[in-house]
């Protein structure tokens, strides 16, 4: 007689192979180690973000008006640090962020080239000292910085001198 391997059996060898094998080992990088995992707190990636925007030439300030006002008064507590992360949110999971920054623009600068070098430098910087992957940098202008001159409304004509005068 001859002996027959019935589906059955393979099937069931199958499913034992399966089994013993265990989960997919979690595909290693930077901050995956055959050693063991780095996470890292979302103030981190803040921080680095809003220290790299800031940076930016044509960047006056980061955050919309409300927001820097609350920041500002509440830097004046004792013991209170200068905030540096101000304007800047993140969503991060394990091996990816997307950053948001809003920020307050110099008069007269371009738009278009600030937040190109914003992305760049957030994108580098975070990328560096994080190795998390940045998958996108919005940047949202909430404002224009205006020279003194155009802030206080002040004209270019002299003031009328308070000393004696003749009338005529």
């Amino acid at each position: 007689m001859s002996t027959m391997t019935t589906p059955a059996a393979t099937e069931e060898s199958k499913a034992r192979e399966a089994a013993n094998a265990g989960p997919e080992p979690k595909p290693l990088d930077a901050l995956h180690t055959a050693h063991g995992d780095t996470t890292i707190a979302d103030q981190v990636v803040e921080k680095i973000a809003g220290i790299a925007a800031r940076e930016v030439p044509g960047v006056y300030a980061m955050g919309s008006a409300v927001g820097r006002a609350y920041t500002s008064m509440t830097q004046r507590m004792p013991g209170q640090q200068q905030s540096v992360s101000g304007g800047v949110s993140i969503e991060k999971g394990e091996r990816q962020t997307a950053i948001g920054v809003s920020i307050v623009v110099e008069y007269g600068v371009s738009i278009v080239e600030v937040a190109d070098n914003i992305r760049d430098a957030v994108i580098k910087s975070v990328e560096y000292g994080t190795g998390l992957d940045v998958v996108s940098v919005d940047v949202n202008v909430t404002d224009v910085h205006l020279p003194a001159e155009y802030e206080t409304g002040a004209d270019s004509t002299p003031a009328p001198s308070t000393g004696s005068a003749t009338l005529a």
